[in-house]
C-alpha cells in the first residue's frame, strides 16, 4: 500500500513538472545523459546563471546548469544525414485507447506541421468494432515504423529507408512514385501526392525527409514520427496536440515514454496495461503499441461531434448503423 501511495505521489510530481513547460529538456526523448557527454578533447562549457530542472531516466528530479544540458540541432538536416538516425535511440509510441474520444487534434496538429490538406492524414482515427457484440472504440493509427518494414524491402530506389533509431522515412528526392511501398504496407499508412498544389512550389525551406516538407508531386508520403522535433527533445506533433494524453512517446532504450503530462516506464506500462501491437502475426514488429480500451474515460458518442464526411467513414461499423437507425447521428 505504501509503495502504491509513493508511486501515485511520484506520478503527480512528474505531471506537475511537465506542466511547467520543461519537457523540451527531458532526455527521455532527446539524450542518454542529462549533461553533455564531453569527449576527452572537448572543452567543458562555461557555467551560466540559468538553472534547469530535469527528470533523470530513473524518475528523479535534478537541477543542472543550463550550459551543461545537451543541445540538439534545429538546423536543416540533409537527406544524407537524415538516413542515419539519432544515435543510441530507439523511438517508440504507445497509444492509450481508453483515453481517446476522437477529438482529432492529433490529426489536425500533424496536418498543420506537415502542411497537409484536409483530406490528407498521416494520423488517422478509425472506429473499430471487432464483432457485433463487442463495444466499438476509437483507434488512432499512424505509420507503425516497423522493425521489419515490407515497404523498405520492395522500394527499388532506396527512397524508403529505416534508420538506426527505428524510424522509417521516405526521401522524395529518390521516390519515383511506383507505389510498391503503398501496396506492401499492411497498415495502409502511406498515401500518394496527386495533382497540382501550391505547396509543391513552396521554397521557403529546403527539403528534408525528416520534415516531409515541402512535398513533391508524384511521390509517396506518410507519418514520420517528427524527427525534427525529436532532435529538439520535443514530442511529435500528434502527441503534443492531443488534449487527452492519449499518445505516449519516448525511447525504448531508456525505457521511458511520456505524453507530456505523465512520464512512465515503457516496459511497466506495456506489462501492467496489457499492451499489444496491431497485426502482430504479420511479423512486421511495429514500434507502435496499444493499450486496450478498458475503463474508458469518455462515452464513445462524444467522438461523433465531427464533420459529416468524417462520420461517413464509419458507416460500415454495426454500432454506427444502429445509431443512424435510432436517429442519434
Amino acid at each position: 500500500m505504501q509503495n502504491k501511495e509513493n508511486n501515485k505521489k511520484e506520478g503527480t510530481n512528474r505531471r506537475k513538472f511537465l506542466k511547467l513547460g520543461l519537457m523540451s529538456s527531458v532526455t527521455a526523448l532527446a539524450g542518454t545523459s542529462l549533461v553533455s557527454n564531453l569527449s576527452e578533447n572537448a572543452e567543458e562549457p562555461k557555467s551560466s546563471d540559468e538553472k534547469i530542472r530535469l527528470l533523470t531516466p530513473d524518475g528523479k528530479m535534478v537541477e543542472v546548469d543550463a550550459a551543461h544540458v545537451n543541445k540538439y540541432p534545429e538546423a536543416h538536416i540533409s537527406s544524407d544525414e537524415s538516413r542515419k538516425g539519432i544515435p543510441n535511440r530507439k523511438f517508440v509510441m504507445v497509444i492509450d485507447l481508453a483515453r481517446c474520444k476522437n477529438a482529432r487534434k492529433c490529426v489536425e496538429g500533424c496536418q498543420k506541421a506537415h502542411k497537409l490538406d484536409y483530406n490528407e492524414e498521416f494520423m488517422k482515427v478509425q472506429l473499430i468494432q471487432d464483432n457485433p457484440e463487442a463495444s466499438p472504440y476509437w483507434l488512432p493509427k499512424p505509420c507503425f515504423h516497423c522493425d521489419e518494414p515490407p515497404c523498405v524491402t520492395v522500394c527499388p530506389t532506396g527512397a524508403t529507408f529505416k534508420r538506426t533509431d527505428g524510424i522509417v522515412l521516405v526521401d522524395n528526392d529518390r521516390c519515383i512514385g511506383c507505389k510498391f511501398c503503398i501496396t506492401s504496407c499492411p497498415y495502409s499508412a502511406r498515401q500518394f501526392n496527386w495533382g497540382h498544389k501550391d505547396k509543391f512550389d513552396d521554397k521557403s525551406q529546403p527539403y528534408s525527409p525528416e520534415t516531409s516538407v515541402p512535398a513533391a508531386e508524384g511521390t509517396v508520403m506518410k507519418c514520420d514520427f517528427c524527427p525534427d522535433m525529436l532532435r529538439q527533445g520535443k514530442l511529435p506533433h500528434c502527441a503534443s496536440s492531443c488534449p487527452m494524453g492519449v499518445i505516449y512517446f519516448g525511447d525504448k532504450n531508456e525505457d521511458i515514454v511520456t505524453n507530456g503530462e505523465e512520464t512512465v516506464r515503457f516496459s511497466e506500462l506495456i506489462k501492467d496495461r496489457g499492451g499489444y501491437r496491431h497485426l502482430e502475426h504479420l511479423g512486421t514488429k511495429p514500434n507502435v503499441y496499444y493499450l486496450p480500451a478498458v475503463n474508458r474515460q469518455f462515452p464513445l458518442e462524444r467522438g461523433f461531434n465531427v464533420d459529416e464526411d468524417i462520420i461517413e467513414r464509419y458507416k460500415d461499423v454495426p454500432f454506427v448503423q444502429d445509431l443512424k437507425k435510432q436517429g442519434k447521428i
